[in-house]
Formats: C-alpha cells, structure tokens, sequence
C-alpha cells in the first residue's frame, strides 16, 4: 500500500503537471453571453439567486440547473442538457460536490470557461474521497444523518457548519428547502477532467466547516485556476455574492 507521504508527494507532482496543462488553457477565449450553474448537496437551485440577479443586470443568460442529487451519471446529464440548449459560450459554475459534474459535463463544447465556488475539483476517475482524506475532515462530516438512502445535514451542522455567516433566520430558510441527497451519489467519479483545457476559476471559502480551505487550495492550484480567497463561510455564493459574480464576470471576459 502506497504511504500517506508518498500519497502526497505523487499529489505534488501531479498538480504540477496540470497546472501547467492548465495555464495554457487560460489563453484568450470568447466572451460568454451564458451562465449555467449547479447547485452542490443541502441545496437547491434557488442557492445561487443573489448571484443570479447580479449577472442578470450584466446581460447574461442565466439558467440554474435542479441537480437531482441521485447519482453522479445523472446528474452530469441533467446539466448536459442544459448546455445543449446554450445558444453560444457559456461558462460552467458549480459550488460544493457540484464541482464533479463541472469537472465532468465541463468539457461540453459550449463550454468557454469553468468556475469552482468552494468545489469539488477531482481529476478523471480520481476517488475524491482519497484525495478529502490527506486532510483533516472538516466538521460538517459528522453533522449528516441518514433516512434509509438519503443524506441530509442536521439543523445544528447546517447552521454552524454549512452556512455560519449567514444571519441565522435565513439560515434557517435555507435549511428548511434543503435537498436529501441518494448515498450513491458520493460514489461516482468522474470520467472527465474539463479543467485541463478549460480557463478555471476558483473560489476559495477561507472559513470553509464543508470543504478543508487548505484542499481547496490544492484543486485551486493544482488546475492552475484564476483564484481568488473569500473570508466565507461554505456557502460563498449567497454570504459574499459580489465576490462571486465579479469571478464569473472575469471568467465570462466580462469584468468591468
């Protein structure tokens, strides 16, 4: 069995390799008039509606896709069908476990850009679960309870864990419209990594309970991602959405 330091040091050195790839990715590219999103686990598509307005001023197309949170083929097909209905470049954002099926659906060529909001960013057939483990677990883990097949935070973790600096009555909102997610979600893997050939972006949660900030980090460098550090809590999109929305704005190569 190969050992947790040389589990690292090949981690190193595959994240040099793609980072490269990924630089020369990032060279000019169209301008998107599209945004399509995908909301991660606890969520619905209604998460991403402060950035959603904020595009919409901007001019931007903007569809937020209903992840149906069953298994991971599925959902890379919901959002596969969305990009098919894009009428021209498009950029790609996912939050949370989200950033699978943007690693995955991302190479779909209305594609012009991706952007990670405190995501998931594995590599093709990378076990995500593997790679979590390298870091200390972060405290949301202990916060899921099981009804039979499905996975839900408990109203403790959701608030202190998942969406800390959110006010806590809309927190609570935001936790009663949560989505139960299908176990067998958490064993897909990707067949695809769209960040080596995309222009990516990366959001990272510095005050993340969800993700580990230092594995965002990593994904963030190891795809040699435009990054940015927002003082957040999980759940970046809805606490910090101006940052978010200038992100997708560069990724869009619509920053003003």
């Amino acid at each position: 069995m190969i050992d947790r330091r040389s589990f690292s040091t090949s981690l190193v050195a595959a994240a040099a390799l793609a980072s490269s790839t990924a630089v020369a990715a990032q060279a000019a590219r169209p301008k998107a008039r599209n945004v399509v999103m995908v909301h991660g686990l606890f969520a619905d598509g209604s998460c991403w509606s402060e950035v959603i307005g904020r595009l919409q001023a901007q001019g931007l197309n903007v569809t937020s896709v209903q992840n149906p949170l069953t298994t991971l083929p599925e959902a890379v097909a919901e959002a596969r069908r969305v990009l098919d209905r894009q009428d021209g470049p498009t950029v790609f954002v996912g939050h949370s476990f989200s950033g699978m099926i943007v690693t995955d659906a991302g190479v779909h060529p209305n594609v012009s850009a991706l952007v990670y909001v405190a995501a998931r960013a594995p590599d093709a057939g990378e076990d995500y679960a593997a790679l979590a483990a390298t870091f200390p677990t972060p405290p949301a883990s202990a916060g899921i309870v099981y009804d039979g097949d499905e996975g839900r935070l408990t109203e403790e973790a959701f608030l202190r864990d998942f969406a800390g600096d959110i006010p806590t009555a809309k927190a609570k909102v935001l936790y009663a419209v949560q989505e139960p997610f299908h176990k067998a979600l958490l064993t897909g893997k990707t067949t695809n990594a769209a960040w080596r050939t995309k222009p990516s972006f990366y959001a990272v949660s510095t005050d993340d309970r969800t993700i580990n900030p230092n594995l965002e980090r990593f994904m963030a460098k190891r795809m040699g991602a435009k990054t940015i550090e927002v003082k957040s809590s999980h759940l970046s999109l809805i606490s910090h959405p101006d940052e978010i929305t200038r992100l997708i704005l560069e990724a869009a190569d619509l920053k003003r």
